[in-house]
This record gives structure tokens, sequence and C-alpha cells, in this order.
């Protein structure tokens, strides 16, 4: 009877604090909300946030990680969910094959500009830098300076990113962004007899120490770098090696390929040497095992062993900040099992290019706030922006190791791990893509298919059946007559090429 007491009177305890702190923090939440296009606070306010997909089984999501914390602190203002693009209308729309699918852009424009507008529009950056062209998004700037809303806190980089889409001005904040930054195994240097990689080394730096520190043969060979975790296409590798120098596939009208040139002969040189050489590894190097434990009845299971840095069979590879959850759960599950590897590392900036110095962040902002230029509840909105950007809120996100927040003060590695986390927001991002160029793509959507013709070419210099030189040249006039014929034809059907399950155009004439 007297625990049963004991229970009830903690019950009640509880009940009365919880009702105590709840009231308390509805208390001051009314007295901190928002007042609203109207002015009036006793009035009930409708704030419509719209993102680009969503469904009614996401919604729940998208209320949970954006708009549950704002709506709870003022209950003066319902939040509506809005989508370009409800993933639901496709689930159950009767398939067509000739119907024509939306263009996620133009959905975009009609949730801003439809009858009942957005007020924020949350959006990744691809969409920043045409949304504020086609004047649909209000600068934040004069409202930062009159609510005196510190963004002195916020990293740099994230900033300059921001900037850069909005033509030098701010049009959106993001609480979080997503880095990568160049992690290396230390005892593989040192068992090499090699300084590990600082900060700020270019390419030639970093690739100069992966050839010193690669040797052995087989299941035994130390790669010396990879450009990801998982090996993928040699071709996209050199994508994304080059993307800070910005090279282009064709002139600004489309009408011409620009890739037989120094640079581009220089950039497949060095990315197909890579792989000639076996500085990094291949697709066929990841599918042998990954270099896991020997599976017997004495070794443990391994649920790294096709993973080859944890693996210590790459010295440095280009990572995301996510990857620093996978290497604390190695650590973990080594302290359990010492037949299960874990990798000493730290990581450092990626590495830039003497033509682009100090540029080479792989940053993503995938969650920037704008406020829409027909917003009918600009004021709630730019408060909702300023609570999710807000250093009350930075602290509570500072908990996750999937993205990192946004302001400086609050970054630091994951409990109980030292590594060098400022390498991931160092470098300037890489700028946007060349709007001329992105128009380009929009009108005349089969561009994309120029690229068809470059992978099986880059595999052919990796085998050593072309040169360089003659592969380039190849994909120049293969690339012309493409061009050629969407210019005659822009969105045209196009036929399949050498009985493949990618689609192009047959250049030489008749089906593939």
């Amino acid at each position: 009877m007297e625990k049963k007491v004991r229970r009830s009177r903690g019950k009640l305890i509880m009940r009365t604090s919880a009702l105590a702190v709840t009231a308390g923090l509805l208390a001051s939440s009314l007295a901190a909300c928002s007042k609203g296009d109207s002015g009036n606070e006793a009035e009930r306010h409708v704030l419509r946030i719209g993102f680009m997909y969503s469904n009614s089984d996401n919604e729940p999501y998208l209320r949970q990680q954006f708009t549950d914390g704002y709506e709870l602190t003022h209950p003066n203002i319902d939040i509506e969910i809005a989508a370009a693009i409800n993933y639901d209308d496709q689930r159950f729309e009767e398939p067509d094959p000739n119907k024509k699918q939306p263009d996620p852009y133009e959905k975009l424009k009609e949730m801003i500009n439809g009858k009942n507008p957005v007020d924020v529009v949350v959006l990744e950056s691809s969409y920043l830098k045409r949304l504020v062209e086609d004047n649909l998004l209000k600068q934040l700037d004069p409202l930062i300076q009159e609510s005196e809303f510190d963004i002195e806190d916020f990293v740099p980089t994230v900033i300059d990113g921001i900037k850069d889409a909005g033509g030098g001005s701010l049009y959106a904040l993001t609480p979080t962004f997503n880095a990568s930054a160049l992690y290396y195994n230390k005892k593989l240097f040192t068992d090499a007899g090699v300084t590990p990689p600082t900060d700020g080394m270019t390419w030639t730096d970093i690739l100069t120490k992966a050839k010193q520190v690669a040797k052995g043969e087989g299941a035994e060979r130390k790669f010396g770098f990879s450009f990801n975790r998982w090996s993928g296409d040699p071709f996209w590798d050199s994508q994304t090696y080059s993307a800070p120098l910005q090279l282009k596939m064709f002139d600004n009208k489309a009408e011409k390929m620009t890739v037989d040139t120094p640079q581009w002969r220089k950039v497949w040189s060095e990315v197909a040497g890579l792989y000639q050489e076996k500085i990094v590894p291949t697709q066929e190097d990841m599918n042998n095992g990954g270099g896991g434990i020997v599976r017997d009845k004495d070794a443990a299971f391994n649920p790294f062993q096709n993973d080859l840095f944890i693996s210590g069979r790459i010295a440095m590879m280009i990572g995301g900040y996510d990857y620093v959850n996978e290497l604390s759960r190695a650590k973990d599950y080594a302290a359990k099992n010492p037949k299960i590897p874990s990798p000493d590392w730290d990581v450092v900036t990626i590495p830039t290019f003497e033509e682009a110095p100090g540029v080479g962040g792989s940053i993503y902002l995938n969650n920037l706030m704008a406020i829409s230029a027909n917003a009918q509840n600009s004021d709630d909105a730019w408060d909702f922006i300023q609570f999710n950007n807000s250093k009350e809120w930075a602290k509570l996100k500072s908990r996750s190791t999937y993205e990192m927040v946004a302001r400086k003060s609050f970054l630091k590695p994951k409990d109980g791990m030292n590594y060098n986390i400022e390498a991931f927001y160092t470098l300037k991002p890489i700028p946007p893509q060349d709007i001329t160029l992105e128009k380009l793509y929009r009108e005349k959507p089969n561009l994309y298919q120029v690229q068809q013709f470059a992978q099986p070419l880059f595999q052919e210099v990796i085998q050593k059946k072309k040169s360089v030189e003659e592969a380039l040249k190849e994909w120049q006039t293969k690339g012309d007559a493409m061009l050629q014929k969407i210019k005659d034809n822009p969105n045209g059907p196009l036929e399949p090429v050498d009985g493949g399950g990618g689609v192009g155009i047959n250049v030489y004439g008749g089906k593939g």
C-alpha cells in the first residue's frame, strides 16, 4: 500500500511539474509570438510551408523536422504543409508512358504563384538561383538588419554559398548543411614512411602521396586514394575531380562541343592514370571482399567487410560528414571484437587546384528556407525562419552526425571522438552552375544525352584501347553531331543506341 501511495504521489508530482512547465512555456511563447501581418496577437494565423516533394505519409516527418517545435511555441499559428509535387498524385494515377512528367521547377513556381501561395519555401540550393532570377523570393538582408538577427555565427562557407546563388545577397537561410572532407588512415602513412596529408593541400600534393602509399598485389593491395566510399564510374570520378575547374562540355549555345582541349586532356589523363596504376580501387576491387576478415569458423562476422577504408586498404578517401557515424560504429564493434578492424583516422580539407585556390568545398544546402515573393503572411514567415535558424535550435540540431549545423559555435566532434571538424567547412563551395547552361538544359532536355558517349570512351582509355587524345576527339565528333540533331529537334524522341538500356541519338544515321 505504501508503495502505491508513493507511486501515486510521484505521478502527481510529475503531472503537476509537467503542467507547470507546459504552462510556463506557453505563457512565454505567447508573449514572444510573431504578430503577423494583421498586427493582432490574439488572432490565429495560418502559415503555409511549401516543400518540393511530399505526400500524406511524408508530412508527419516534415512536421517533426521543421514545424512542430515552432507550432508548439507559437500556439496562435496553424501550420499548413504544401508540396510542389505530391507523390500520391503519381501513385494513384494509371500509368501512361506517353504522358509528360511534371517539371519540378514549374510545379515549384505554381506553388508560389498560385491562388493560395505558400509563405515559406523549403528548397535545395539547385533551385535557389533560378527562383532569385525569376523574382520569386524576398530578399532577407533588410529583414536581418532590421531584426538585428545574428548571422555572424554562421559558417562563412554556408553564407557564401547562399550569396553566390543570390547574386551577392541573401534570399534564404539554412539551419543545417552537409559537407565532405578527405579522410585518411594514419597507420598506412606511418607504415609507408610518408607524411600524412594536411589542410590546404593541392591535388598534385595529394595524388603524389597517394602514389607513395599504394603498394601490394591482389587482396593485399593498399590503395592510395578513392573519390568516394563506394567505387563508381571512372568517368563520374573525373567529373567530381574537375568540378572546381568548371569545365564545359559544349558552348553557351549548345552548338559546339568543347571537350577536345588541353584542360580536358589533362583531367582525363590524370584520372585514367590513377586507375591504370591501381592507385584507386575499381568496382571489381570493391566486389572482391573489400579486404574483410576471413570468414571461417573462428572468425567473427565483419559488418564492414566491403568498406575498404575501414578495412585498412585505402589511405585517403573523400567522404561525407555522415561517414563519421560508420567509423564510430566500427570503433565500438572493434572494442567488443578485436578481429573487426577499426582505423586510426582523421580528416583534412579536400584538395584544391592551383587554378582555383581555396575552392573545392563539397557543401550541400538542402534545407534552405526562403520567403515567397507572394507570401500572404510574410511577418510570420520571417519569424519562422529566425526560429529555425536560431542558436537555441542549432543547439538541439547539433546532436546529429548526419548533417552539420550552420552555426559555428555548435559545431564540435561527435562525443568521445577527436577529429579536425573544420576540414568539412573551411573551403569555399564550388560555384553554382552557369545560369546560361542551366537555361539550356531546361530548354533542351536531351542535352544530358551528350554525356552518353563519354563513359565508354573513358573506359577504353583506362583499358589502353584508345589514347586520351583519340577518345576526346571521338567524343567531340559524336557530340557535335548530336548537338546538331538536338538543335533541329530540341524535344524530339531519342532512339536507342547500340542496343543498350540508355537512350540517345544515333549520330551516324539509322537505328542503333
